[in-house]
């Protein structure tokens, strides 16, 4: 989809913010308005709250040339996120790009129930697997101290950007990252049965759904991240299965879960045996959203 011109001479920022606004709109979005100012104060490097007060300053043809792209692409429904390249997550802003999965809201309760299940000592071992953009690993990160932190993906491109998001919140020296499948690379770390506490956020999506979801999701975001298999519960079953090897007795297991999916983890664990005290989180929508489990013995 193409932008309209903008014919309107000289070019001024508010006649940019309308015909942003506008040309968002044609496109469907529900949040036009916020989104036009959003994207061109990114395309003209500005404060978001600069906009209105140089309504009336002209625009260059540089900065028009962007804030064109950049409309261009959110109407093509390239997500906000990626344009813009952050998002902010516990507070903390994190870069992101196609390479990995944009944080979302609910993940925030994967940090929270980590924190106060995990029984935090020193010198304890962490291990977010499927760390994608590296919000949890790096979040827990700057909450925890004197713990061994390992962040863990099947993308080594998705480890890059984890990776920058360490560096720019200053934990760099407390994150090891290693590139491989679910908890594979901890193997080569002489942690079987040493690890504390055991992270995830994974592929909860079913192969069925794909289809269905946004344009924004489906078409942008990494499908790797997003897609587990026929039931959507293929990696929570593969984690309950590994992690026990390498948890330590009482160590603790917290997943995110998709909606409507926690009967089925809950049984999944029962069945593969060695957990106890298995319970769900509701998130602020009612869905249990969470799941902990901790390694019997």
């Amino acid at each position: 989809m193409m932008t309209a011109p903008i014919t309107a001479d000289p070019k001024t920022i508010g006649m940019l913010i309308m015909w942003a606004q506008r040309s968002l709109d044609t496109s469907g979005l529900t949040n036009a308005s916020q989104e036009a100012r959003w994207l061109l104060a990114h395309a003209l490097g500005m404060k978001h709250h600069e906009l209105a007060s140089r309504r009336d300053q002209a625009v260059s043809g540089e900065g028009l040339a962007c804030a064109e792209s950049v409309v261009s692409r959110r109407m093509a429904r390239e997500p906000l996120q990626y344009i813009l390249g952050t998002q902010e997550f516990c507070g903390l802003d994190f870069h992101v790009n196609p390479a990995v999965l944009i944080p979302r809201p609910e993940t925030e309760l994967l940090v929270q129930e980590a924190v106060r299940e995990g029984g935090v000592t020193e010198g304890a071992v962490l291990v977010d697997v499927g760390t994608g953009s590296g919000c949890v690993a790096v979040t827990l990160a700057t909450i925890l101290s004197g713990m061994r932190i390992f962040g863990l993906d099947c993308s080594g491109e998705a480890l890059t950007v984890a990776k920058k998001n360490a560096e720019r919140h200053g934990v760099s020296n407390k994150i090891t990252w290693k590139e491989g499948d679910l908890l594979e690379p901890m193997r080569e770390c002489d942690l079987v049965g040493a690890v504390d506490t055991i992270v995830s956020n994974p592929p909860y999506i079913a192969e069925e759904v794909w289809g269905g979801l946004q344009p924004e999701v489906r078409d942008f975001e990494p499908r790797g991240a997003l897609v587990a298999g026929r039931r959507g519960t293929e990696f929570h079953e593969r984690l309950l299965h590994d992690a026990r090897l390498f948890l330590v007795p009482g160590g603790l297991l917290v997943m995110e879960l998709g909606q409507g999916q926690a009967p089925l983890v809950r049984q999944a664990a029962e069945q593969i045996g060695d957990y106890t005290g298995i319970q769900t989180v509701k998130d602020e929508a009612g869905i249990e959203r969470v799941m902990i489990a901790r390694r019997a013995g």
